[in-house]
């Protein structure tokens, strides 16, 4: 079981919950000082989806353009998030995660200033930067500022707000862009960060990990990879999938990844350290991490555009018709950490993507011209109470089989593979979609839109699968292929002794 270190960290003051000096924070604090900004930065991952229409029509964007608002942001975010990590590691970690919050609220006044898609488009970018400091070092931060026992509620809150970031921002976005304009979706960060700052000051303490040197050639290659495969899904109906310059991009794409991987596994100081896969448990969550959020995120950016488009209902009417989808993972969320140490984390896992697979499928056979709101209500919950299952307990397993140094990038990589899902998922539904002969009008949105949901929920069911092949019963840190032992402990950020069975 649990054992005390004798040697504290000189970071904290309090031990037992990862205070700052001088003082002791309420856990509820420091779950409110770490998920603010990280809630800021998942909201805008689809929180202009219910402003798209809009923005086409003041900006005179095309539907290429509109993908792009949206991928500039997810691009960056997954791009940066390893580095930026690394360089909190090394510089501080609360003191990066400030640098994130500020330069976040700096680009959302430039992303409201916009007055071409191009402007838009690159200020959407630096948002995604600021956000790849601030999303990796929430998690790391607050499992560093709770106390053991409280700790797998406290992922299991963040889990849930993570989730209700990215499923409430069509809602948010439709209720700002109705009762406002849609600039004022990119104002109200100002006022959020002017409170996550001395909020995150107070709360959180200062906590480092390996101090080691960033890793710009690796950055570069799997920047470059993830940003040519999302051009090459994009442009692939309008160039043609056979084209030189489509064909060029993926097979670019292909390359590039193949020397990241060789890079990271032979320098010494990698971006992504390769070894950290030798967890079976944080391997499944991470291949369930980009799995389903390209199968479920890409299916809220075209749904959400149909309940305006063919259904009619205004932008706020549209997101708010997404509550039964998206207030679930708040709720259920927080459950599935308090449940996750007496059911496991692959049944927990293994439930809650079926159910999201099966309610994709639901939405496909359902969507007609014409369906009444009210039938797509049980899908709708239905995949809210499914992404609830697994929000939580994902990041739990990422977690669970890491020492306090490796937390940074363990959650980082994890964080990073959720944004690529968001981007190759937007770019291949919307694809698929176009594929079919889909088009931003009322006549042309619903027999396309089937077959992308269809693909949607294939991708999901990947997820399923490489959940079942979890370690079963309540999985214990170490619980991972070869010569492990059943339960290992780390040092916690508070100098404590973690023992993760306790955790998981």
């Amino acid at each position: 079981m649990t054992t005390i270190s004798d040697q504290l960290d000189p970071h904290f003051a309090d031990a037992s919950t990862g205070s700052p000096p001088g003082r002791a924070v309420p856990v509820w604090l420091a779950i409110v000082a770490a998920s603010i900004p990280m809630f800021m930065a998942t909201l805008d991952n689809l929180v202009m989806t219910s402003a798209l229409p809009i923005i086409r029509d003041d900006l005179d964007a095309s539907v290429g353009q509109l993908q792009w608002f949206m991928n500039a942001y997810t691009l960056a975010f997954a791009t940066l998030m390893l580095p930026l990590s690394t360089l909190g590691d090394r510089l501080g970690r609360r003191r990066v995660f400030l640098w994130g919050i500020a330069l976040f609220a700096v680009a959302s006044i430039a992303s409201a200033l916009s007055t071409t898609p191009g402007m838009l488009i690159a200020a959407r970018a630096f948002q995604g930067v600021g956000a790849a400091a601030i999303m990796p070092l929430s998690l790391t931060l607050l499992a560093g500022a709770v106390p053991l026992a409280k700790r797998a509620l406290a992922i299991g809150v963040w889990g849930g707000v993570s989730g209700l970031g990215v499923a409430l921002g069509p809602v948010v976005g439709g209720a700002v862009v109705e009762g406002v304009s849609w600039q004022a979706v990119f104002w109200i960060n100002v006022p959020v960060a002017l409170v996550a700052v001395p909020l995150a000051l107070y709360a959180l303490a200062e906590s480092h990990g390996h101090r080691q040197p960033l890793d710009p050639l690796g950055v570069v290659f799997a920047g470059g990879a993830v940003f040519l495969a999302v051009w090459g899904i994009v442009h692939g109906n309008d160039d043609g999938w056979t084209s030189a310059s489509v064909l060029g991009a993926l097979i670019a794409a292909a390359v590039l990844l193949v020397l990241f991987l060789i890079r990271e596994s032979r320098t010494e100081f990698p971006v992504m350290p390769l070894r950290l896969f030798r967890s079976r448990q944080f391997s499944i969550a991470n291949v369930i991490a980009l799995t389903f959020t390209l199968g479920m995120m890409g299916a809220v950016f075209l749904l959400s555009q149909y309940l305006q488009i063919v259904a009619g209902y205004s932008p706020f009417a549209a997101g708010l018709r997404t509550l039964p989808w998206t207030a679930a993972p708040m709720i259920v969320a927080p459950i599935a950490g308090l449940l996750a140490p007496r059911l496991g984390l692959r049944a927990l896992l293994v439930t809650g993507l079926v159910l999201q697979g099966l309610s994709l499928v639901w939405m496909a056979q359902l969507i007609e011209p014409g369906v009444a709101y009210s039938s797509l209500v049980p899908a709708f919950v239905m995949a809210g109470v499914g992404m609830g299952l697994t929000f939580a307990p994902n990041a739990t397993a990422v977690l669970a089989d890491m020492k306090e140094s490796d937390q940074g990038a363990a959650s980082s990589i994890n964080a990073t593979l959720r944004e690529i899902g968001v981007a190759l998922g937007i770019a291949l539904l919307t694809a698929v979609f176009l594929g079919a002969g889909g088009s931003l009008t009322p006549t042309g949105y619903t027999d396309a839109l089937a077959p992308a949901l269809y693909v949607g929920a294939g991708f999901v069911v990947i997820a399923a699968i490489a959940a079942a092949l979890m370690p079963g019963g309540t999985p214990a840190a170490g619980d991972t292929e070869g010569d492990q032992p059943a339960v290992t402990t780390a040092p916690s950020p508070s100098g404590r002794v973690i023992d993760h069975s306790v955790i998981d």
